[in-house]
């Protein structure tokens, strides 16, 4: 099969780590990635604030990046579940439909798609998942507390190949962290305490890093832990998957 490497703009700005590691690890597994040079934008932030007409190039973008491979996977829950409910095109809507159903983010790919069973990764860390709301109420990577359901984690059932690693049990495994995209800006002062109070759950269990297939809440919690003080650093899955030794 031959895959797309969809990289969001933020996590090609701040956090490259995370998209080499997305890289090396599809590569891994016996996949053939290829990154389109000229991918941007996905255009959730103007949805997010309101403005999605304004879209329509990054959406045509998008589609002519991305509609040639026979999947697109991204480390990024949020920027996925916007392609897979956002993606439209005024010029060619069938290849858009097409298209937002082979979009996948990477631990989903990995769980529903390579059927990974086995890793060969070492992180001898006590870990802390985060389990971003796109991912868990959008994309269905893990199951909510509040149905009365089977539980379920991709993510989680990844990390537990990872030789070393101790997945620390929070008291809300599925709170919010209060990133929420332009919610931040717009409700700074509520977005900083859920973000304290989500924080300080992982730090109640001893983790040394807390983890995410979302690096924009890992973001919004790294930045709390600064201003804290704090020596728990923020790490996206794909680099414990991909081997990392920190």
């Amino acid at each position: 099969m031959r895959v797309g490497l969809f990289i969001p703009c933020y996590v090609d700005q701040f956090y490259p780590r995370a998209a080499i590691a997305t890289l090396q690890l599809l590569e891994k597994l016996g996949v053939e990635v290829v990154y389109p040079k000229n991918q941007t934008c996905c255009g959730q932030p103007m949805a997010n604030s309101g403005f999605e007409y304004l879209t329509g190039g990054c959406n045509n973008l998008f589609i002519e990046n991305f509609e040639e491979f026979d999947y697109v996977v991204c480390p990024s829950g949020s920027c996925v579940l916007h392609i897979k409910h956002h993606l439209h095109s005024t010029a060619n809507e069938a290849a858009a439909v097409a298209l937002r159903d082979k979009v996948y983010e990477l631990t989903e790919f990995m769980t529903d798609i390579l059927k990974v069973e086995k890793l060969e990764a070492t992180f001898p860390h006590k870990v802390g998942l985060h389990q971003s709301c796109h991912g868990q109420r959008g994309l269905h990577l893990s199951q909510m507390t509040e149905l009365v359901a089977d539980d379920f984690s991709k993510p989680r059932q990844l990390l537990n190949m990872v030789e070393g690693l101790e997945l620390m049990t929070l008291d809300r495994k599925d709170e919010c962290c209060g990133f929420g995209g332009t919610f931040c800006v717009a409700e700074e002062a509520v977005s900083v305490k859920m973000g304290q109070d989500r924080v300080a759950d992982h730090l109640k269990h001893g983790v040394e890093y807390i983890t995410s297939a979302d690096l924009s809440c890992l973001m919004h919690m790294e930045g709390i832990l600064h201003r804290q003080g704090s020596k728990v650093n923020v790490i996206h899955i794909a680099e414990i998957l991909n081997g990392s030794k920190n």
